[in-house]
């Protein structure tokens, strides 16, 4: 998978998702076989971009290349300015976001609501591609909604527009994460451009992988909620896609040190009171697999310091260990 002057060395990839790719995250991911991560969506906002949640997305320390972030926003001369001040702060490349179906990213006529007027479309990724000497990619939905399905047109400005990737979730902004993505509308637009495109939607699998390249046509598949508490998915599909076979489920032991190192890192990038708030939603999607992880979450909401939380999470896997052993 090639983007721009950077060849993936996987061409499975880390959908952006707010409050969930930070750099912590991100760095895990790529450990384990990502080939590309991107960053939580940053806004092209002028006036937001004094705040820490801001400034942390703008960290990139210790990342490895290429470095992709998510820009947002729905005015041209912003967005050009903002993918400008990411590249300055690291970015390698830039992705625009017009594929989030918040309701407050919508309302302001972000995100997705952006497909509904493809003329502004047109605008914006022509201002960005031209503001800076970086690839610029693009994730967009299939359409606003099912009568209002535009992923060709909107495709096909962006191979115009100098864009270097598309990436597709396969729903419209109007079925959010309901019903199947359509493959076959990302096989659609594929025939029909030339540049790279990436399929999103529903892949949580190797198997589920592996059907969706060769269903849509599509140059790589880029995961999303399915990484949340399973990020060796990355390792898994790599795996799978080059052998046929099915890796062997990473041991109790293996998933406990990940989630130790996870969380450490969770605690150095966000300092420990805003750590360990961040580290609770990841610790309940590590433990769902396991019986009683509903009362553990619950238990584990209520710690507020870094070492007792740190010491929960060892025993709770070594308790799993002898007792239970590990479901993955």
């Amino acid at each position: 998978m090639q983007i721009g002057p950077y060849s993936l060395p996987s061409n499975v990839i880390l959908a952006p998702m707010a409050g969930i790719t930070d750099r912590p995250f991100r760095q895990l991911c790529r450990q384990l076989g990502a080939g590309l991560v991107v960053s939580e969506m940053v806004s092209s906002d002028p006036g937001l971009r004094g705040s820490r949640k801001t400034q942390l997305r703008l960290n990139h320390q210790g990342e490895a290349e290429p470095v992709s972030v998510q820009i947002a926003g729905t005015e041209p001369q912003q967005m050009a300015d903002a993918a400008r001040l990411n590249v300055d702060q690291g970015a390698q490349i830039i992705d625009i976001n017009m594929g989030c179906p918040a309701k407050k990213v919508c309302r302001v006529q972000a995100g997705s609501a952006l497909l509904k007027n493809e003329p502004l479309v047109a605008d914006i990724l022509q201002a960005v591609v031209a503001s800076v000497d970086v690839p610029v990619t693009l994730k967009i939905r299939t359409g606003w909604d099912q009568q209002n399905r535009n992923a060709l047109a909107i495709g096909r400005i962006a191979e115009d527009s100098g864009i270097a990737a598309l990436t597709i979730h396969g729903r419209t902004r109007a079925d959010a994460y309901k019903g199947r993505a359509e493959y076959d509308t990302m096989a659609q637009v594929k025939a029909n451009i030339s540049i790279p495109v990436i399929a999103n939607g529903d892949i949580d699998s190797p198997q589920k992988a592996k059907q969706v390249l060769e269903q849509s046509g599509a140059d790589a598949v880029m995961i999303g909620r399915a990484a949340q508490g399973n990020p060796w998915i990355f390792r898994e599909i790599n795996h799978f896609l080059a052998t046929g076979e099915p890796l062997a489920a990473p041991s109790c032991d293996e998933v406990s040190q990940l989630l130790q190192q996870h969380l450490s890192n969770l605690y150095d990038f966000y300092g420990e009171l805003m750590g360990v708030r961040i580290a609770r939603k990841h610790i309940g999607w590590y433990c769902r697999a396991h019986k009683g992880s509903e009362v553990f979450r619950q238990h584990i909401n209520a710690i507020e310091e870094a070492a007792q939380q740190l010491e929960e999470v060892i025993n709770f896997f070594e308790h799993k260990k002898i007792k239970q052993g590990f479901a993955a």
